[in-house]
């Protein structure tokens, strides 16, 4: 009896050891050799608790990909998220530019930080979404603040800290999240 309860509880200690994560390092995406703790260590660079002693600045995100198509977004691993509002213009265009007021029709991506994830995208939609009485709309703070000035044509980058994003909203899944969005601005009126 007591060597089946031995047995029994050398298995399940083994089962949970199995199921935990190693010791080791993991392997980089290729799988080929393994990642440095570095890389390892900013692998997933909004966790809590995790710092790089710097916050990211605008130019540390890559986007690629035409204007009026949905972007590519590449996430800065060696940074921390921003504690403030980051407003880049990726392509600037000529158009009117949105004052508070405004309806501004747009396109729109937006990617977690923590993660690099697509959490939405209007291009999945296939249908511009209308921003109206920006300053005041019913969106994120970060979207009221962000679109201020945009012109017409212009394709801008806006890293949203989450007091002006979902933090706002206690008991939201994106309360936390540092929102990552590229804004194609098409229409003001």
């Amino acid at each position: 009896m007591r060597l089946a309860r031995i047995t029994v509880t050398a298995v399940a200690a083994f089962a949970l050891a199995a199921c935990s994560p190693s010791e080791e390092e993991p392997a980089n995406e290729a799988g080929d050799a393994p990642a440095t703790s570095e890389a390892a260590d900013s692998a997933a660079p909004g966790d809590a608790g995790e710092t790089h002693g710097k916050e990211c600045a605008a130019a540390d995100f890559a986007v690629e990909g035409e204007l009026d198509a949905a972007p590519e977004i590449t996430m800065p691993e060696d940074c921390d998220p921003p504690a403030e509002l980051l407003i880049e213009d990726i392509e600037k265009g000529d158009g009117a530019a949105v004052k508070e007021g405004d309806t501004a029709e747009v396109h729109y991506f937006l990617a977690g930080f923590s993660d690099g994830q697509q959490l939405d995208a209007s291009w999945d939609r296939g249908e511009t979404f209308p921003v109206e009485n920006v300053g005041q709309a019913q969106v994120i703070q970060g979207w009221n603040d962000g679109l201020v000035g945009m012109t017409e044509g212009t394709r801008r980058l806006l890293v949203v800290p989450p007091e002006l994003g979902y933090g706002a909203s206690p008991g939201h899944q994106l309360e936390k999240e540092t929102l990552v969005f590229v804004i194609d601005l098409v229409k003001v009126s």
